[in-house]
């Protein structure tokens, strides 16, 4: 096994995978900025280095300074957690040309699943059933409107290397097509470099099912069931279940079977998501995300399995010591992002925090790096943590839910508590009854 694991993250992810190395008897390397020099993944770990200053391009995506810091501190491998690098493939590879190994997937699985337009392509010919829509990129208006008439209003219009809702607009018709294609585009540009674009058939009311799977360097892969994420704000995710109250469990085995054979053709490694719409039975992929997952706590509490203890030993080498068939999925979870944001408004709430104290007991767990007195910069993402719990059952899961969220104190600053709050009192989220659009409707009826 390692001897030593560099963390190329911030905040409770990095907290999780320190966790996960120092139970297997690995010494950690924190990297930071000078923001979060006082951050507790800096605390926890064995060592620490400073990457530069507090813009993440400075700092957490200084790829030199992150290189450096393992050859000064001699850890041997690079977890890049999630977001950041975690799914940059040029990293990847310049960390194996480094003689160092990167805790992820191939580089070339990276890259081919980084591009939309080519991923479709790539699990569409691996048995993946895919969303109607343009074979490739659309270069011209023109072009688009043959697509979009061929596959039926409305559409969706995507950038190719997008992620995260950017770059992705819908036209309900052929007068609102060009608009959409337009500010795609521009979209795309700025925040990926990219105004590469390709058109997808808008579905109406689906679910955001995803599948988890892990595969070793011998050839075996397994999928660890589904989480349902449905619950999205701007196309980001809020709230996930495992497993989703829409399937069941023929419906589970058929398409982790799809999804394992494919992944198996490919020769993947590591842990991977692949992302699917869900209407009126059938699966649609989206997109394939090549690292872990926020939402990975779901799944461990409803399996068992620690992933990111899985992530390291098949980066090692070493083989998945169970089958499939060994996999079981026992009560329900649900995960709330909770972030320093006005409740409703969603405006972003840094600041000094003044007092924390989580709530506990059976089925509860909470992953964060805040602490009372910790200062939340401005220059990150808002998650302050995960607030997770398990039942016997979605009933039980959801009460125990509820009494977590009153116990859950973080003064100081604005949190997104509330909205949960509200939210597992509405009958809909109740009876598991919502689509990927419910939650924008839900905040548009409590703010008009």
């Amino acid at each position: 096994m390692f001897d030593k694991v560099l963390i190329a993250n911030r905040g409770e992810i990095a907290m999780r995978i320190n966790r996960a190395c120092h139970e297997m008897g690995i010494k950690t390397v924190a990297i930071h900025s000078t923001a979060d020099a006082n951050a507790m993944h800096v605390r926890m770990a064995d060592e620490s280095v400073c990457v530069g200053p507090p813009a993440a391009r400075d700092s957490y995506l200084n790829i030199p300074a992150i290189v450096t810091a393992c050859e000064i501190t001699g850890a041997n491998a690079i977890h890049p957690g999630y977001g950041f690098l975690s799914e940059n493939a040029r990293f990847a590879e310049i960390v194996g040309e480094h003689g160092l190994v990167f805790i992820g997937p191939k580089p070339e699985h990276i890259r081919l699943m980084g591009d939309k337009i080519q991923a479709k392509k790539a699990v569409q010919g691996l048995g993946i059933p895919v969303v109607p829509g343009s074979d490739g990129g659309i270069t011209d208006d023109h072009e688009a409107m043959r697509v979009a008439n061929k596959i039926g209003y409305p559409v969706l219009v995507k950038a190719a290397a997008g992620g995260g809702g950017r770059g992705m607009k819908v036209a309900q018709n052929e007068g609102e097509l060009s608009m959409a294609l337009s500010t795609a585009r521009s979209e795309a540009k700025a925040a990926f470099g990219d105004d590469a674009v390709y058109l997808e058939k808008y579905l109406q009311l689906p679910r955001h099912i995803e599948i988890q799977v892990l595969a070793d360097s011998h050839g075996k892969v397994v999928h660890l069931g589904e989480r349902d994420c449905s619950l999205q704000r701007r196309h980001q995710k809020v709230w996930e279940e495992a497993g989703s109250p829409a399937l069941n469990a023929t419906a589970r085995d058929k398409i982790g079977r799809v999804v394992t054979d494919a992944l198996t053709k490919l020769g993947y490694l590591g842990v991977g998501t692949i992302e699917f719409l869900y209407e009126n039975g059938e699966f649609y992929f989206i997109e394939m995300n090549t690292r872990l997952q926020v939402e990975h706590p779901v799944t461990e509490m409803v399996t068992g399995l620690d992933l990111v203890r899985e992530q390291l030993r098949v980066a090692h080498g070493g083989a998945i010591d169970f089958n499939q068939e060994d996999v079981t999925f026992s009560g329900h979870a649900i995960e709330c992002r909770i972030n320093a944001e006005n409740p409703a408004t969603f405006r972003p709430s840094p600041g000094l925090i003044k007092d924390f104290h989580v709530p506990g007991g059976l089925g509860v767990r909470v992953d964060s790096a805040a602490y009372s007195g910790y200062r939340i910069p401005p220059f990150y993402d808002s998650l302050i943590g995960k607030l997770i719990v398990h039942g016997r059952n979605r009933t039980e899961c959801l009460m125990r839910l509820r009494r977590s969220l009153s116990e859950f104190v973080i003064d100081g600053i604005e949190t997104t508590i509330p909205l949960f709050q509200a939210l597992v009192t509405e009958p809909d989220i109740i009876d598991g009854n919502y689509s990927i659009h419910w939650l924008e409707q839900f905040l548009k009826r409590r703010s008009a």
